[in-house]
């Protein structure tokens, strides 16, 4: 199996990719809160092994690198709940211009930004499109559980898809770092008083914790290892097959 993290490469093996073609997988995740039972760690590491797990399953066939995660994303929303290290807009969007940069002067010219937090979306829906422009490059952008999100449908059994420190972010932590869950802190969890906000159709920013004071949506309680593991591969076969599609750098 060839190598497929950048940390690990000798910079002569890096500067080969680039005459091979490599796309490079760029994760971002967040530290922050995740409900009483979970780590902070959660985005960045699920995104990190979802990333991993579908650049090997295309390594045979497609050059491919995935880049050390970016840890730190946009969590404001989370602060009052604690154990939250968050960016603003402008450091955001300075990281990880600065990192797709250097990937694109390593002579990578195909990018995929692959997210891992719901905070992070609109904000790297705006980068993206500036980037593209101002490095002519084809770069993708995939927040790892939405090409999954049928796939999750059928795994999960009371939630259609992602929420946070919820059946599928716990069941995903059980399969990976069973060590790091806490499934005796769940009677510390009570229901969201209205899920973000109510779905009013007027934008109105809130802290998590106006609406989850426990900091949980979603239920966890119906999280096991063997979902976390069934939805993990599904999240990389999804974004493997994305890969493997040409048309996601803009192909017919």
């Amino acid at each position: 199996m060839p190598e497929v993290q950048w940390a690990n490469m000798k910079a002569t093996e890096i500067r080969g990719l680039k005459e091979r073609n490599a796309i490079a997988i760029v994760p971002i995740g967040s530290i922050e809160q995740h409900g009483p039972h979970l780590p902070v760690q959660v985005d960045t590491l699920l995104v990190s092994e979802v990333a991993a797990r579908a650049a090997r399953m295309v390594a045979e066939e497609t050059p491919i690198v995935v880049l050390p995660t970016i840890w730190s994303g946009l969590a404001e929303h989370h602060m009052s709940l604690g154990g939250t290290l968050t960016l603003d807009l402008a450091t955001f969007f300075g990281l990880v211009r600065g990192i797709v940069r250097s990937v694109a002067r390593n002579g990578l010219g195909r990018i995929l930004i692959l997210n891992g937090h719901g905070g992070n979306m609109s904000a790297l829906n705006a980068l993206i499109g500036e980037l593209s422009v101002e490095l002519d490059l084809p770069i993708a952008l995939a927040t790892y559980w939405i090409p999954a999100r049928e796939a999750f449908a059928k795994i999960l059994e009371e939630q259609p898809s992602v929420a946070h420190a919820c059946e599928a972010e716990t069941s995903m932590l059980l399969a990976l770092r069973p060590d790091l869950v806490a499934m005796a802190k769940l009677d510390e969890i009570h229901p969201p008083r209205e899920w973000g906000g109510g779905g009013s159709d007027v934008y109105l920013w809130q802290p998590v914790s106006d609406w989850s004071p426990s900091g949980v949506a979603g239920v966890p309680g119906a999280a096991s290892a063997d979902k976390g593991e069934r939805l993990l591969q599904a999240a990389a076969a999804a974004l493997a097959d994305r890969i493997r599609d040409g048309r996601i750098w803009g192909r017919n």
